[in-house]
């Protein structure tokens, strides 16, 4: 199927089903007449799906730069290596590049992508859960600093984004509960029928990809640039950010956010914004796909979660949910946060 990100001033195409990897190369020639592509992936990915990729792209010269798989390679250094090495490979301003891996690889490939010539074009080919559900579409791209997660970036979107649910078949089942994660936030945030199917365990994986990404679509048409409606995405992040950085990363995102969302519903609940339900609802999904976290240890993270891009003039915009479909973004400070939140309580 194919989905149209309808934006103001870069509309683009999602296609979404098993096999659309096979589409690529007629995909890039209805509008690319260069013949050379570079490919950013890692390890991973390029040791499993490297090969199968070039004889997609068998038209074209194929060029891979590869990384380490993981978030350390969301960072400065290793974005200076991809720059380096894609100059020394001699792209130029018109040449493509195509992301192809995970959210580690989509993040960083779009920023390259997004800076180098102050812009060149970019595809992009998630094969994780997480980047398919979620990262590869609405041109956000970012590295992470010392201090906070995704604070260098920019928006800039892709030319065309494959999502092949075929990659899935290769991947763990950690990384799988990884991506379930950002599935479970949209349906909180946006789809009332998606909730109940994930609750009910009554929903085939192709229908659970589209649904998903029709959530996070509507929120990006209405606000390309997270000024307002985008915000909404972020339910589960404040806290869930501050998490992955506190741990240096050993939590990886999706069970961090699983127990950002938690967090969320637990502070609404002591303003008065959400009923104490939706927590129940929330935790019975999570443990459904074995995603729960709040047993662990409970660490401090107000200092951490001011260091979240929401943090405007001293107050955290946070999303809370009034219910299962209905979210509101609310302004709170860091003195609401502290009465609001012990670790030691959660429950």
């Amino acid at each position: 199927m194919r989905i149209e990100m309808s934006l103001k001033d870069h509309s683009y195409d999602i296609l979404l089903d098993h096999g659309a990897i096979l589409q690529l190369s007629v995909e890039i020639q209805k509008w690319y007449k260069g013949k050379r592509i570079f490919v950013l992936t890692d390890k991973n990915v390029y040791g499993k799906h490297g090969g199968s990729l070039e004889n997609v792209l068998s038209d074209f010269i194929v060029e891979f730069v590869v990384i380490e798989a993981g978030e350390s390679s969301k960072s400065m250094s290793v974005y200076e290596y991809v720059l380096e090495t894609l100059l020394d490979k001699q792209m130029k301003r018109g040449d493509l590049l195509i992301t192809f891996g995970g959210g580690v690889v989509g993040d960083l490939g779009g920023f390259v992508a997004a800076t180098l010539y102050r812009g060149v074009p970019y595809i992009q080919i998630p094969t994780t859960l997480l980047s398919q559900v979620d990262s590869s579409i609405g041109g956000k791209t970012a590295i992470n600093s010392h201090k906070a997660k995704n604070m260098i970036g920019s928006f800039y979107q892709p030319k065309l984004v494959i999502i092949d649910p075929n990659y899935l078949k290769t991947l763990s089942d950690f990384e799988y509960k990884n991506g379930m994660a950002e599935v479970i936030k949209s349906a909180c945030i946006g789809d009332t029928i998606l909730f109940d199917k994930l609750l009910n365990g009554e929903i085939k994986t192709l229908e659970m990809i589209e649904r998903t990404l029709l959530v996070k679509k509507k929120v990006v048409e209405m606000d390309e640039f997270d000024l307002k409606e985008r915000m909404y995405l972020n339910f589960g992040h404040t806290f869930g950010h501050a998490l992955e950085k506190q741990s240096d990363f050993e939590i990886a995102h999706g069970f961090a956010v699983a127990e950002g969302m938690l967090i969320a519903l637990e502070i609404g609940e002591k303003i008065g914004i959400t009923p104490k339900s939706i927590r129940k609802s929330l935790k019975l999904i999570l443990d459904k796909y074995d995603l729960g976290l709040y047993n662990a240890k409970p660490i401090p993270l107000i200092e951490d979660v001011f260091y979240d891009k929401k943090n405007i003039q001293g107050e955290l915009n946070m999303i809370f949910l009034k219910s299962i479909g209905n979210s509101v973004i609310t302004p709170v400070t860091k003195e609401v946060l502290y009465e609001c939140y012990n670790s030691q309580t959660l429950k």
